[in-house]
């Protein structure tokens, strides 16, 4: 059974794709609703070599606190460790839920989307 947060979510998404004109928001909402034992898990040494600096980085997974992050980055993850959340806002970071993203970012341009 399908938590009725994710199931918010997912819709949410798909209306903002319909609305934008943006397909990542449709994609994420297919990752969304996927089986939890189809996610991915990500360490944070991996995001730091994939994104530079001010990246608005998105991953439909579980985000690990193995390694650091050199640069500030703002993250929006289906789930996150408390060690990886601290590393980020101690980095100059910030987390941020998918109502914000999506705000932020309407058309999903310059949203890098992990996995």
């Amino acid at each position: 059974m399908t938590n009725q947060v994710v199931i918010r979510m997912a819709s949410d998404l798909k209306k903002a794709s319909t609305k934008n004109d943006a397909p990542i928001w449709a994609k994420l909402a297919e990752y969304a609703l996927k089986p939890y034992i189809a996610r991915r898990d990500l360490n944070l040494n991996r995001i730091s070599q994939l994104t530079k600096e001010n990246d608005t980085v998105v991953f439909p997974g579980k985000v690990l606190g193995t390694g650091n992050i050199s640069h500030k980055i703002t993250l929006f993850s289906f789930s996150i460790s408390n060690s990886a959340a601290n590393k980020i806002i101690d980095n100059g970071g910030k987390l941020i839920s998918y109502s914000d993203l999506i705000e932020q970012n309407p058309t999903g341009k310059g949203v890098v989307l992990l996995g």
